[in-house]
């Protein structure tokens, strides 16, 4: 009977089952993603060797600088994540731990997810060019626009892409480049409109932008204090809530016009 042990030995015994518990918790897989700082891409530039943007119908001028879109990491869907792993993430600036349902559609295998991304690239691509040729005011139906990014899907590259067709084609509208030669990165959505959406990760994007050389970086304006969050030494953040908005501040920041650049 317990009356009749003594108190070290009934703790000890009691002690049995939750230490029991916390090594099932510990080797038990828990619906969770782990996500890390991912590559960048210069959407200017080049990539496995074809522009990334290419465009007929159009002058097309030469650019200088970069425009860096940024991406994250994450455990695929079929991945099981242990406490322990959970634990190491969560306490890392490195390091983003997601619900799993949050990053990859429910009941979905790797190929059925990276199927969907792919689907999901290829609508915001077409968007960004939308948007892009409907801010120019150029008729789609004369200016093609080609876009080419492999091994990368999901829409977050959408307002890159935008930004990059138009410095291709006008600049910052005086004969100058959008990025004024810096290495500028960035994320979000893109609406045919315009319109920037917000993509989450942004903590982590941030620290790819740094680790590439970025000195700025365009954030959807919702996402503001989650860019600031972990950002690199140094790196400006500028919000924006439409392409119009990113390209009115990076005129502004060429031309030293400080008052026109709103800040999170």
């Amino acid at each position: 009977m317990l009356s009749s042990l003594t108190r070290n030995r009934a703790l000890a015994l009691c002690a049995l089952p939750v230490a029991a518990l916390f090594a099932v918790v510990g080797l038990a897989p828990l619906p969770f993603a782990i996500a890390q700082p991912g590559s960048t891409a210069d959407v200017l530039g080049k990539d496995k060797g074809r522009e990334v943007i290419t465009i007929s119908g159009a002058p097309v001028r030469p650019t200088e600088g970069k425009l860096l879109m940024t991406t994250i990491v994450a455990t695929g869907p079929s991945v099981d994540n242990d406490f322990g792993e959970v634990a190491d993430a969560w306490f890392r600036t490195d390091r983003a731990v997601l619900p799993r349902d949050s990053v990859y559609p429910p009941g979905k295998s790797d190929a059925e997810v990276e199927k969907h991304n792919l689907g999901q690239m290829k609508q915001s691509q077409d968007a960004a060019t939308m948007a892009a040729l409907g801010y120019l005011k150029l008729d789609p139906k004369d200016v093609k626009v080609t876009l080419h990014l492999a091994d990368i899907g999901g829409p977050s590259a959408g307002f890159l892409f935008s930004l990059g067709i138009v410095d291709k084609l006008d600049g910052d509208g005086s004969g100058g480049d959008l990025t004024g030669g810096r290495t500028v990165a960035g994320t979000g959505t893109i609406e045919p409109d315009g319109t920037v959406g917000a993509v989450g990760g942004v903590s982590l994007k941030t620290q790819a932008a740094g680790r590439d050389g970025a000195s700025v970086f365009l954030v959807p304006k919702a996402e503001c204090s989650d860019a600031q969050a972990e950002l690199p030494e140094g790196m400006r953040l500028i919000p924006v809530s439409t392409l119009n908005d990113a390209v009115s501040s990076l005129r502004a920041l060429e031309q030293g016009q400080e008052a026109k650049i709103p800040s999170c």
